[in-house]
């Protein structure tokens, strides 16, 4: 007798492998602002350093005060004036050199950006509700003046505090001068030590005196309201005293403390 063969049981829909269940890629909208942040932060580092390092070694052509300068002339209606050359630092005075050190900050050579003590005199000095007064170092000042924007917040502070770290590191002590020397606004549309001396006195940055690079020196506090020369009795006294204080600068070395 022949064995009859058993028909092959039928493929049910419950023995068909299941597809994979699809993972879910969909972000919340925290981890998206998370990510901007993330990408946001890495941005800026990226710049800054890289601005940090390109400028090391470029001049710079223009900085955000001497833009504010010229709209606020064009909405005054005034005359925009803008006189800017770039003078590299062998070619400018060591008299003005010292000059801006007397009268700006004392203790440039020594620091590592930031006068701690000067902070802390003028906290005082502006708590007795004497007349205001900072504590910018000139590298807190050049991190400003080439990077930053005018004002007195905090963010904005902080963001100074950063680049002055930054330039400290990079640049070192004679480029952070350099810069400074020739961005400064040092007269009504005057900005850097070779329109300022040609200005002021009608010479090259190379040659000033003592006493006219104190000249210079002394009306950084407010350039546009005092005169280096025809001075009021006050400046005048403030020449004096930035020249007893460049004697005690003495010779400049920027490579070493």
């Amino acid at each position: 007798m022949a064995a009859t063969k058993k028909p092959a049981p039928k493929k049910t829909s419950a023995s068909k492998p299941k597809p994979a269940a699809k993972k879910k890629t969909n972000r919340t909208f925290g981890q998206k602002v998370k990510w901007f942040f993330i990408k946001l932060c890495l941005w800026f580092f990226g710049l800054s350093i890289g601005s940090v390092i390109f400028f090391k070694f470029v001049p710079v052509p223009f900085t955000p005060l001497m833009v504010i300068r010229a709209i606020e002339n064009k909405m005054a209606g005034k005359e925009i004036y803008f006189d800017h050359d770039w003078e590299p630092i062998e070619k400018i005075s060591m008299n003005l050199q010292k000059a801006v050190i007397a009268s700006e900050d004392g203790t440039f050579l020594y620091h590592n950006g930031f006068d701690f003590k000067a902070l802390q005199k003028a906290y005082k000095s502006n708590e007795r509700g004497r007349r205001i007064r900072g504590g910018s170092t000139i590298s807190q000042q050049t991190a400003k003046n080439v990077f930053l924007w005018q004002g007195k917040s905090y963010f904005r502070k902080g963001l100074e505090a950063y680049f002055t770290v930054l330039i400290e590191i990079i640049w070192g002590k004679e480029r952070i001068m350099e810069v400074y020397l020739n961005s400064i606004e040092m007269g009504d549309g005057v900005y850097g030590a070779y329109a300022a001396t040609e200005h002021w006195y009608r010479r090259d940055a190379s040659s000033l005196t003592a006493m006219q690079a104190a000249g210079i020196a002394a009306i950084l506090p407010n350039p546009r309201k005092f005169k280096a020369t025809g001075s009021s009795s006050y400046i005048n006294r403030r020449k004096e005293r930035i020249v007893r204080e460049m004697r005690a600068v003495g010779k400049i070395n920027y490579n070493g403390k």
